[in-house]
């Protein structure tokens, strides 16, 4: 038995008839003077027995409950001093319960063999089962998660209550140990020999051996430096009750003079209160106080009515209130020392069942449609109900099952006639929601995208973000991309950006400078030999936007430089990939961040086109002067800052900005005033603030009133929103109710106030008619940014804003210098999705010019880009900003007719000379370890020239996948591949097969593997210190291929989609002859280079590593066979043929190219002569 620590709480909640409480009795064998040193109530009451079968075991614990454990392996629990029944349960079929140990979140039970831990209301928690052989009666808690359980065996075994395993095995004397105690510093066990022994608590060896008794020890307890037992001693006739106790000084392990009782003691225990009493308790229900050190006095002896005749249990509370008693008819008997004895000064809340509804039922208004009917308590009757319809008046008609959702047939997986699919988590657990017809379609207003990967845990119409809004994701396959079907989401001609690269975050800003055509020539004319240049980068990706036809791009080449710029990692626009996916970052703060750096960035590295010297410092010019460059001419606005001491003395300075930062009214102002946005706008670009500054007048800082005015008016007005917090978001939001409620009033109509209207509410109060300027009522929700602005300077160069019409253009007499129009041009905004962590779309106004060149006709569009998902959307949705969820970041108004002004012819800046001879970057490369030949002037390639083309990779980052339900493998986000090296050989002429590129690609990121195996690259190859190689820059080898591109020449090689791919290059498919495809049937495998070579040419090549240009002179070889066999060939299915050969041969050789025969072998002879015989 034990009684350590339980919860208080009461049982107010049951209802009082099924648990009864016992009222307090007075016991009338109780004095009135018994307990008076153990701080029992003078008037003594007993609260009484509760009748439980058989003989029990007690035990208290954390929660304010009393538990007992019967012989027959049954437990119940208590509650509070009236004994109130709490639970009930079996622990075990046969066996008896022979101790019970609280712990925090339920109840040790030891039987003969088994450990069960059980949660309070009777749920096994885990079950561990011992030997048969063993006879377990007594556990130790030593710590929260170790536990030691003896018996009458010869060992103790420690098990780890964490793992439910046994840890040690300690080896005790025969018979065994029936009790354990334990002090800070000792552990005790109690054997059947009468012996206590003393063990060290970290090795359980023996330290001291207390021979208390000679025949059986019955009972033992230890309290600071005092061991007290009870026993038997031997007499002829066999064992007898000894009623001296043996007391024990720990201190020195020493007997000290024995304790003699009145009462044949069977239990004991330490009742500390104010000084360390003893109970001794005997089997036939007396009891008896006294000093462990002083005499027993027969007055403090007491008796306890028993139902049976033995007592066979005693346990006293944690807090010395209580004593409980069990004995051998099952009853428990609770002794305290007031009415309201508690059994643990800090037990915890309990917790209850929950009551009993029935008797409390709401009222049910069953008129309406919405109730459930099940609710309604339905009476037991034997009559036929009102609802058993007779057979002739009803047909059983099943409910249809619902249809198969699209995303499960869509990734399903079958293996014979069994399909195997994740699960999608669109509907709950065991659930099939049975939907309305005319409800199937009421939310959904954006099913034409699919749902991303990502977030599929809410019902369409519970998510308050729409789904074009989301974050998009791309599901790899286990053929990464080309299974992927991104027109789904983009129908357009545009080009989308993919979001998986580190930093993609920029993507929607990089659409915003693109789709402005100033700056899309502007840097696509730019060209340095800075080696990483953020204006050559976003020259090159502006590239292969133009050149798309509506497939996705990937800036990772912008991106690796972007890394590299001290002043952005300064500024912490480079994210850890951490940060992005869990979502920690204020994309929205960010953004604004990377736009006012990007500006300045492009502004200097565009300040000087002429010689390359300008671009070797970051820092080479002043940025006051904003004319020497194109962005500046877009974007600078010069500034005239005024500072003005209150002792008179002003000080004006010049400067020039990019861009403005909105600027706010104070919060304090209630109720918030009605602003227009133009008048925000001028308060923030003309902004006036009172701070402390130093005047050299006053020679101290003094208050200083700053003022701001502008000297000129920029073509591009770049405006960071600046809205990173509620206060902001809060006026954004009331600015747009104001503004609603003027249109309202201009069109005479008006909202009751206080009444949120519904969607069809909107379309009751008024559509677009034809004809009609204003836009319908949904589109006049959440707008308080205007289309279209007027600003003009004075001649006093005060600066005039005002709200303008889209269709109204400026007046003749308007200085065109001093009044600019300015129209919406992009926006910006976050995404608030706590499901994916956020996102950032751009809504863009994409002009004519962009539209001749897709799609060959002329008109002007908004589109929403989110990464790769491209979509129309109206004008109105592009300046909608719910701020629950859609939060403007950036806006861009572009001055009308923006594009009269600047040239925008684009003369690519890349000449012949990329492709002559340059010096390598290794400093250990020398002539002899040449491994190519550079072109000479007569060898430039034209317009359908062949080169082959071979790339090795690196990787930077593993991929990250996971286990689907079916055992296959899902990418969730596919490794980072870097190129190291790039061949291409001639196609033509007398030196065919030989190179003229053969670069090795310096990286200054960290390669995690080489993957040597199949590049051939090895550690040291990429180091410029110690590379034997041919080691460039991946900007030179990006302008070789580049400038062979633009020349129309026909790269010849083996995966080639891969290859472009990672060097991020666009290629026009008329460009690209890929082997993989020449030999492939449709819906067959691909076939790998070494097979090919193998069975066209006879050729073993990747014998032990891949060489590039070894593959791209096979690849080239393979084409001329592929042209020999299809132009040779009479008959025109003789291609097919031979491809039907070749899989049937490669299914025969398991698409394994046999071993070499031998050196000698014709196999291996080569068809180029080696390089450096040339």
């Amino acid at each position: 038995m034990n009684f350590e620590g339980l919860d208080p709480s009461s049982l107010a909640e049951y209802a009082s008839p099924l648990h009864p409480a016992l009222e307090p009795v007075l016991d009338p064998h109780l004095p009135a003077t018994l307990l008076q040193n153990v701080e029992l109530d003078p008037d003594g009451v007993a609260l009484d027995g509760m009748a439980v079968p058989e003989s029990v075991h007690i035990m208290e614990g954390v929660y304010s409950e009393l538990h007992t454990a019967v012989s027959e392996g049954h437990a119940t629990s208590f509650f509070g001093p009236t004994l109130e029944r709490y639970s009930s349960f079996q622990v075990h079929g046969s066996d008896d319960v022979r101790h019970i140990q609280s712990l925090e979140n339920g109840i040790l039970f030891l039987t003969k063999t088994n450990l069960k831990y059980m949660s309070r209301g009777g749920l096994i928690i885990f079950d561990y089962l011992m030997d048969e052989s063993e006879d377990m009666h007594s556990l130790l808690l030593t710590d929260p998660s170790t536990l030691l359980v003896g018996g009458l065996q010869n060992h103790v075994i420690e098990i780890d209550l964490n793992t439910v395993q046994e840890t040690q095995k300690y080896t005790v004397e025969v018979p065994g140990v029936t009790i354990m105690r334990q002090s800070n510093r000792f552990f005790f066990c109690g054997h059947t020999s009468g012996k206590v022994s003393v063990r060290d608590p970290r090795t359980f060896t023996v330290e001291h051996e207390l021979d208390a008794y000679s025949g059986s020890l019955s009972d033992f307890d230890v309290h600071g430096n005092l061991l007290a037992a009870c026993g038997f001693s031997s007499r002829r006739a066999g064992l007898a009750c000894d009623r001296f106790l043996k007391v024990y000084d720990l201190r020195v392990m020493r007997a000290i003079t024995p304790l003699q009782v009145h009462v044949d003691p069977a239990f004991l225990r330490f009742v500390p209160t104010y000084t360390s009493r003893l109970a001794i308790i005997s089997q036939t229900g007396q009891g008896q106080f006294c000093e462990p050190t002083g005499l027993a006095n027969p007055a403090d002896i007491f008796h306890v009515t028993t139902v049976g005749q033995l007592l066979m249990t005693f346990d006293v509370s944690g807090t010395k209130q209580a004593l409980a008693f069990g004995d051998s008819e099952g009853c428990v008997h609770l002794w305290a020392d007031s009415p309201e004895a508690t059994f643990n000064a800090f037990s915890r809340e309990t917790d209850f069942a929950l009551p009993c509804i029935v008797d409390s039922l709401p009222h049910l208004d069953w008129g309406q449609d919405l109730v459930p009917l099940s609710l309604i308590p339905v009476p037991l009757t034997s009559e036929t109900l009102l609802s058993d319809w007779p057979a002739a008046n009803s047909v059983p008609a099943p409910r249809r099952a619902p249809p198969v959702d699209p995303e499960i047939l869509r990734t399903m997986k079958k293996v014979g006639f069994i399909g195997y699919a994740p699960n999608p988590r669109t509907k709950l657990r065991n659930q099939i929601p049975y939907r309305l017809k005319e409800l199937d379609n009421e939310f959904d207003s954006f099913s034409q995208v699919p749902e991303s990967p990502i977030g599929r845990e809410e019902e369409p119409h519970l998510y308050m973000v729409a789904k074009k809004y989301r974050k998009v994701t791309i599901k790899y396959s286990k053929l990464g991309l080309e299974d992927f079907d991104f027109k789904h989401y983009n129908k357009t001609l545009f080009a989308g950006l993919e979001p998986h690269i580190p930093n993609a975050y920029c993507n929607c800003m990089i659409q915003v400078l693109y789709f402005l055509e100033p700056v899309r020539c502007l840097v696509q004319n730019h060209l340095c030999q800075k080696e990483f240049c953020l204006g050559c980068e976003l020259g090159f990706l502006f590239h292969m936007l133009d050149l798309s036809r509506g497939d996705p791009c990937q800036g990772s080449n912008f991106l690796r430089a972007f890394r590299t710029i001290p002043e952005a990692s300064a500024l912490g626009l480079i994210l850890a990939d951490s940060d992005e996916a869990t979502g920690k970052v204020n994309l929205g703060r960010l953004i604004q961040s990377w736009n006012r750096f990007i500006l300045t960035q492009l502004h200097q590295e565009t300040q000087e086109q002429e010689g390359p010297q300008a671009y070797r410092g970051a820092g080479g010019s002043s940025f006051a002067s904003a004319g020497e460059s194109v962005i500046g001419q877009l974007f600078s606005c010069e500034m005239e800052n005024c500072s003005m001491c209150r002792c008179g003395k002003e000080t004006v300075r010049v400067s020039s900005t990019l861009l403005f930062t909105l600027s706010y009214p104070d919060s304090t102002e209630k109720p918030i005033k009605d602003y227009e946005f133009v008048q925000i706008l001028k308060r923030s670009i003309c902004l006036e603030q009172s701070t402390q500054a130093w005047c050299e007048n006053c020679e101290k800082y003094q208050p200083t009133v700053q003022t701001r005015n502008i000297r000129c008016l920029p073509d591009v007005l770049v405006i960071n929103c600046e809205v990173n917090s509620s206060k902001e978001a809060d006026f954004w939001k009331v600015q747009a109710e104001f503004a609603f409620q003027k249109a309202l009033m201009k069109r005479g109509l008006e909202v009751p106030k206080g009444k949120d209207l519904a969607l069809g509410d909107w379309k009751e109060l008024g559509s677009a008619e034809p004809g009609q300027p204003y836009p319908s009522m949904e589109e006049l929700k959440n707008v308080w940014i205007p289309h279209a602005i007027r600003m003009r300077l004075t001649k006093n160069k005060e600066l005039d804003v005002c709200n303008w019409s889209e269709s109204d253009e400026p007046s003749v007499s308007d200085d065109p210098d001093s009044v600019h129009v300015y129209d919406l041009m992009a926006t910006v905004v976050h995404i608030l999705d706590s499901r994916t962590g956020g996102s950032l779309v751009g809504h863009i106004k994409v002009g004519e010019t962009y539209h001749q060149r897709k799609e060959g006709v002329t008109h002007q569009q908004w589109y929403l880009f989110n990464d790769f998902l491209i979509e129309p959307v109206d004008k109105w949705e592009a300046v909608q900003f719910d701020m629950s969820w859609k939060v403007p970041a950036v806006l861009y108004y572009a001055r009308r007719n923006l594009n009269a002004k600047y040239n925008l012819t684009i003369k690519n800046p890349i000449e012949a000379s990329v492709l002559l001879a340059e010096a390598s970057l290794a400093r250990k490369q020398r002539k002899c370890h040449a491994t190519f030949i550079p072109l000479m002037l007569s060898e430039m390639p034209q317009a359908g020239d062949l080169v082959g083309l071979d790339a090795e990779f690196v990787t930077l980052n593993e991929e990250e996948a996971e286990l689907r339900s079916d055992g296959t493998k899902s990418t969730i986000k596919p490794s980072q591949m870097s190129v190291a090296r790039i061949t291409c050989v001639r196609g033509q002429g007398p030196n065919e097969g030989v190179p003229f590129i053969d670069d090795y690609i310096s990286t200054q990121e960290q390669v995690v593997d080489y993957l040597t195996q199949y590049s051939g690259i090895k550690p040291g190859d990429l180091d410029a210190k110690i590379s034997s190689k041919h080691l460039t820059t991946l900007k030179s080898t990006y302008l070789k291929l580049r400038f062979l591109i633009d020349v129309g020449v026909k790269f010849v090689g083996h995966g080639l989609q891969k290859d472009f791919r990672v060097i991020n290059l666009m290629v026009p498919k008329d460009q690209v002859i890929d082997t993989v495809y020449l030999f492939h049937i449709p819906r067959k495998r691909m076939i790998s280079l070494r097979f090919l070579a193998w069975y066209f040419l006879d050729l073993k090549i990747q014998a032990e590593t891949h060489d590039s240009i070894e593959d791209a002179r096979t690849a080239l070889q393979l084409y001329r066979k592929y042209l020999a066999l299809s132009q040779g060939s009479a008959e025109p299915d003789e291609v097919r043929k031979v491809l039907k050969g070749l899989y049937e041969k490669g299914r025969k050789m398991d698409w394994k190219v046999p071993e070499p025969d031998g050196p000698g072998s014709p196999k291996h002879a080569s068809v180029y002569p080696p390089v450096l015989a040339l």
